[in-house]
């Protein structure tokens, strides 16, 4: 993998692509699949129509060197530790901010801390006691955003962290924490619909916030199987509504003033859902209402967030739909 096929100048980021999927072309499931995946990285990079992509890319590329002494996996913000003069952590502070808004976190490189609108260590507490010891396993992570999740996963040193996720933005940010935090993960910027169409070698595969936002439901699930390895788990996190199998809420317009919220399901219909797609030993791992104190404003993130989507009293979205809540599914092949 020395050039981008198909396209007539080397997009940005080959390095770091090249680099992270060579580690991949060393796995006997993984490897045959390896030059396809670069294929369609170079493809989504050179033909993107982003355009603050160049601004960004430029932050990154202005990230400093900074001497890194250690990092830690297994605390709420990924945290990297190193000692840095005071203008070289405001040179970094600059550089991270300029990748603004930061949605998924936190993060403290340096003593930096990225306070991101969703405080995803929160929902990691909820989740983190039911997964597999994942020690020498492969994952694949779908819509994983910056990758929070699958840093957090590297503590238990797995044998692939693997996420996909179409914006660029969240990519950068990736990119820009892995410069430090050398998880060893990697990010493609696809969807799940741009990678290859049966890769069943994973042995974990999450989908988290990404199911309320497909038109096809069950599309998206029978999608999501055809990753898994024989024996493999599922961990779906989705929007939920309450109510018996037969509920389900289709927002006529926005919800919570999201555009692209298709289907928004009560946990018994989901799991009625994963049932009948093929999945055995379904159950609800998790169902929460989403607080402040996960979803708010922050500098990093200076955007509209939770407290501006709900009515006055708190009990509804701006539209009159039932406040957000959240249920995280286990479903096994």
């Amino acid at each position: 993998m020395t050039e981008c096929p198909d396209t007539e100048q080397q997009p940005p980021m080959l390095a770091e692509y090249q680099a992270c999927l060579a580690k991949m072309q060393h796995d006997a499931a993984v490897g045959r699949f390896v030059p396809d995946l670069f294929a369609r990285t170079c493809h989504r990079l050179a033909t993107h129509r982003q355009g603050d992509f160049p601004r960004w890319f430029a932050s990154y590329q202005n990230m400093p060197e900074l001497p890194v002494q250690s990092v830690r996996f297994d605390t709420p913000a990924v945290t990297v530790l190193g000692h840095i003069s005071p203008q070289q952590q405001k040179d970094l502070h600059a550089r991270l901010m300029e990748l603004h808004p930061w949605r998924k976190g936190p993060f403290d490189l340096f003593g930096v801390f990225i306070d991101s609108e969703w405080q995803s260590w929160m929902k990691w507490q909820r989740l983190a006691p039911h997964l597999p010891d994942l020690t020498g396993r492969r994952v694949l992570d779908i819509g994983c955003g910056n990758g929070y999740y699958l840093m957090r996963m590297a503590a238990q040193k797995p044998a692939l962290l693997l996420g996909a996720d179409p914006g660029l933005m969240p990519m950068m940010q990736f990119w820009a924490v892995e410069k430090y935090a050398r998880s060893g993960a990697c990010v493609l910027p696809l969807a799940m619909e741009e990678l290859p169409a049966s890769m069943p070698v994973f042995d974990l595969v999450l989908s988290m916030g990404v199911f309320y936002h497909r038109k096809d439901p069950v599309g998206h699930l029978l999608g999501l199987k055809q990753y898994l390895a024989p024996g493999g788990r599922l961990i779906l996190e989705t929007l939920v509504v309450e109510g018996d199998a037969m509920t389900c809420l289709l927002p006529a317009g926005r919800y919570a003033q999201m555009r692209n919220v298709w289907l928004i399901p009560s946990v018994a219909w989901l799991v009625n859902l994963l049932e009948k797609t093929g999945f055995r030993q379904v159950r609800c791992l998790d169902e929460s209402v989403t607080t402040f104190a996960e979803q708010r404003q922050t500098p990093w993130m200076r955007f509209h967030s939770l407290p501006q989507f709900l009515q006055a009293d708190g009990q509804a979205t701006v539209e009159g739909l039932p406040r957000p809540r959240r249920a995280i599914i286990s479903a096994s092949l």
